[in-house]
């Protein structure tokens, strides 16, 4: 589902076609990604955890569900969100075990917290943010995790919203964020913040693509349409989640992921392809 027509490559969408056709496997080979001279195949897995401890939707049981999909599913990348620090290394270990023998990377950023100038913490203690996992082929690329602190906030609410970018191998700037849930105008602002500044000045030559739990809706007001740019495509979870991807990035094969009732929300998986080439 793309907001507005969008300039991908005939022969992208020719392979997102036949994707589309073949149908996704329910439990794909680690080896399933495509890699050609022009085109790599990558599968990216959204999860909000609810897992602080603090909100009234933690239920103490996402993490091993989280586990089991990424397991079941075998996504090349996965963005979290609503975790604590100790979850990421603890789904890495799943997420290598997948990719048995190939490199992964994991990244985290802490939200910040306005009282004490520190960062906002889960009920263990641990500090509590966003997360990312990827599978690589060059997992030692200097530079190669962005991350930071929106600098629009809600005043209100004590925790500063984070995001969190990993390069995967120069083809692929991939990013997470959650944004603001106090303030529809404030999620707005970070949303069109990150999407318009923050990611074009650090992606280079590669396209990049951001998935998270945004607090925003199609058809809401604001509408999260509106900070999307109009050469990006955006594919959500019927609700607050979404996928948005920069020109030379194509989403397919979109499918809401079952989490049994241990978060509030569904894992959201979908299927990128990436122009390879150079930009003419």
């Amino acid at each position: 589902m793309a907001d507005r027509p969008s300039r991908f490559s005939r022969r992208a969408v020719a392979v997102c076609l036949l994707l589309v056709a073949a149908g996704l496997p329910s439990r794909p080979q680690a080896t399933s990604t495509t890699d050609t001279a022009r085109h790599t195949v990558l599968r990216m897995l959204q999860l909000n955890l609810c897992n602080s401890g603090r909100a009234g939707c933690y239920t103490g049981r996402s993490m091993a569900v989280a586990a089991e999909v990424i397991d079941t599913e075998a996504p090349d990348l996965v963005t979290l969100n609503e975790i604590c620090q100790g979850d990421v290394p603890a789904l890495r270990r799943v997420f290598a075990a997948v990719h048995h023998g190939r490199g992964v990377v994991s990244a985290f950023q802490p939200a910040g917290d306005r009282p004490s100038g520190a960062d906002t913490r889960c009920r263990n203690g641990q500090p509590y943010g966003v997360g990312l996992l990827a599978r690589v082929k060059t997992p030692d690329i200097p530079g190669g995790v962005h991350r930071g602190i929106h600098p629009t906030q809600d005043l209100a609410d004590p925790e500063e919203r984070a995001w969190l970018c990993v390069d995967v191998d120069r083809r692929l700037l991939a990013c997470t964020t959650h944004l603001a849930n106090t303030s529809y105008r404030v999620a707005l602002a970070q949303c069109g913040h990150l999407l318009d500044t923050v990611l074009p000045t650090i992606r280079g030559n590669s396209g990049s693509v951001l998935a998270g739990d945004l607090n925003l809706r199609v058809g809401g007001d604001p509408d999260v349409r509106s900070c999307t740019p109009p050469d990006h495509q955006r594919v959500d979870d019927g609700a607050l989640q979404h996928i948005v991807a920069t020109g030379g990035v194509t989403i397919c094969c979109r499918r809401s992921v079952p989490m049994r009732e241990a978060t509030d929300h569904p894992g959201l998986l979908a299927t990128l392809v990436i122009d390879d080439r150079p930009p003419t």
